[in-house]
């Protein structure tokens, strides 16, 4: 036998192979798209009523202002065909090159062929004309209120992404040269890959953005020492150990989000902005939230302030023998801290010396990107959904904020996992991205309802406990940290809740960066400056453009802040100690516990 011969037959197995391996992914895939979770059709889409809306709008304006669509339609036909003609001509003349290209930049087309290619040019240069006319005729339609223009400019931009030619297998570049230079294996393999992320996902495909093989919770991320030294059905509460002889004395507690795990700000000890804290000599407490099952269902705000935030508390000061601590709430937490401070304002409970808000949005008039999915057609899906399981569960949540930002979570992950067979990156980041946590059904209704829908907080009329709460009732010394890309907790929307809330001492930092980058920024990077203004709150233009810009993470300008606020220097104190024995090491039971 020729060496062509063994190369033609080892040719041959690996096809044969390659196509037993298909049908085997297709057999799987088919029995996965079989037992497909029920998505309810109130949330898989804006509701008929917003389209019913456009709609009427659209053709109001045609009969009211034809020239203009006339205009509008005349111009977009006008460009694309003079390009079909350019590019014909071209192409007659024997010149394999496309006509000009005056297109704008766009990560997504980065592939040499997208500029160079005939094929690949006409395809770019269509798809991005047909675009921006879809983009104009949306935008230019009268009739429609502010919200409603708002989430129809937004479901459009996602018809528009969805639709563009790098996410088909044909009309993608870095496809097809590497199934060429595979020989087919890419295109095998990232079925493979597809096949797996729906079974995983009980038939609804959600792309796996990061290694889950590659952390593990307690042993190569989150991994800065402490002791769980109280828990109840709701918290763990760890305590972490010092790192340094003297503390100040008054303790920080930080309360995170229960969307997420605590864990975001304990990646690694390079960005741990947990370890970061111990370092600089705070006897550091930190809630871990219980991942709820369906034996939450009744599960209310009043009992995550109750057995949450007043119970961590006051556990906290009987551990330190302190009459007053420092807290943190971070996003959700921070929202609800602002509740529970306004209850104990009411209360006369004094026991929270000052407060800092990371990312926090208390007034709900302007949620920015998060709006679309905050209309009543969402939000009854939702409430059903929540009502029927018990929980809101983590999928739902996952799927709406990578839709806040499809192109980099849902698109070119999909490419690179399914086009071109590539394994997910192993990034912290993305694990704890994915690591979500379900919601209490009568909790994610409250904040819903009560707080995103109806701005009770910042309206004052806001009632827990049999009281009537607003942001006014928040009076302690506080530091708001927002983030100027932030599109969950807009900058903008955090510094009007802040300037609504009671307290004569009040100080706002800007972090460069978005919602979860602009937090966790460790000095030792300087990657991303922060601004500061001693001036009034009266307006949130106005004081970034008298503001400050600092080089450098706001960590040490907040660090100065707190050490203010935190006493004279106590020996440490160690985890585990006296009344409250360790019941676990950090990051304790909850924070990995498999969902419910």
């Amino acid at each position: 036998m020729t060496t062509e011969d063994i190369k033609e037959t080892a040719n041959i197995d690996r096809l044969n192979a390659n196509v037993a391996k298909v049908e085997e992914l297709s057999e799987r895939l088919i029995a996965a798209l079989s037992h497909k979770r029920q998505v309810p059709p109130p949330l898989q889409g804006p509701g008929d009523d917003l389209y019913m809306k456009a709609g009427a709008a659209y053709w109001a304006e045609m009969l009211h202002h034809p020239s203009k669509m006339f205009e509008q339609q005349v111009a977009y036909w006008g460009r694309t065909l003079k390009h079909f003609i350019e590019t014909q001509e071209t192409l007659a003349k024997g010149k394999l090159t496309p006509p000009s290209d005056d297109t704008p930049a766009d990560p997504r087309f980065s592939n040499e062929l997208w500029e160079r290619h005939p094929y690949f040019n006409f395809v770019k240069q269509q798809y991005l004309m047909s675009a921006q006319a879809i983009e104009t005729a949306v935008a230019n339609i009268e009739g429609l209120d502010d919200k409603d223009r708002y989430r129809l400019n937004y479901f459009t931009r996602q018809i528009i992404d969805m639709m563009a030619p790098t996410n088909f297998l044909g009309t993608n570049p870095d496809a097809l040269e590497r199934a060429v230079e595979t020989e087919g294996a890419s295109l095998v393999q990232g079925l493979e890959n597809l096949v797996r992320d729906i079974e995983a996902n009980d038939g609804e495909l959600l792309v796996t953005l990061a290694d889950k093989d590659a952390f593990k919770v307690g042993v190569n991320i989150g991994t800065t020492p402490g002791e769980v030294v109280y828990r109840n059905r709701m918290i763990e509460l760890i305590q972490y150990t010092p790192t340094t002889e003297t503390v100040h004395a008054t303790p920080l507690l930080i309360f995170p989000p229960w969307i997420n795990k605590f864990y975001i700000m304990d990646l690694k000890p390079q960005n741990s902005l947990i370890k970061w804290i111990v370092d600089q000599g705070y006897t550091l407490f930190v809630v871990s939230w219980v991942n709820p099952d369906a034996s939450y269902a009744d599960v209310s705000l009043e009992d995550y302030i109750s057995e949450g935030f007043l119970t961590a508390i006051e556990q906290v000061k009987q551990i330190t023998g302190e009459n007053k601590i420092n807290a943190v709430g971070y996003c959700i937490a921070g929202t609800t801290l602002s509740l529970t401070l306004g209850l104990m304002e009411k209360r006369g409970d004094k026991s929270v010396k000052s407060a800092t808000f990371f990312t926090t949005m208390t007034d709900f008039s302007d949620q920015g990107e998060f709006s679309a999915y905050l209309g009543n057609d969402f939000v009854d899906g939702i409430e059903q959904e929540a009502l029927d399981k018990g929980i809101l569960e983590s999928f739902y949540m996952a799927r709406t904020f990578s839709y806040l930002r499809a192109n980099d979570l849902i698109y070119r992950p999909a490419i690179r996992s399914y086009m071109m067979g590539e394994a997910p990156p192993a990034f912290d980041l993305l694990f704890w991205n994915g690591d979500g946590t379900n919601l209490p059904a009568r909790m994610a209704i409250q904040y819903l309802r009560d707080l995103c829908q109806n701005d009770k907080l910042a309206k004052g009329t806001m009632e827990l406990f049999g009281e009537r709460l607003g942001l006014n009732n928040v009076k302690v010394p506080l530091c708001a940290v927002a983030c100027e890309t932030d599109h969950i907790a807009a900058w903008v929307a955090s510094f009007n809740g802040v300037k609504q809330m009671g307290s004569k001492d009040k100080t706002f930092i800007l972090s460069e960066s978005g919602h979860i980058a602009g937090i966790i920024n460790p000095p030792s990077k300087k990657k991303y400056g922060h601004y500061t203004n001693e001036g009034p709150l009266d307006d949130a233009a106005g004081w970034k453009a008298g503001a400050q810009y600092n080089e450098g993470s706001w960590w040490p300008t907040w660090g100065k802040w707190l050490a203010e606020r935190s006493g004279k220097q106590v020996p440490a104190r160690i985890p585990g100690e006296g009344d409250h024995p360790s019941l676990a090491k950090a990051p304790g039971t909850y924070v990995i516990a498999k969902k419910g």
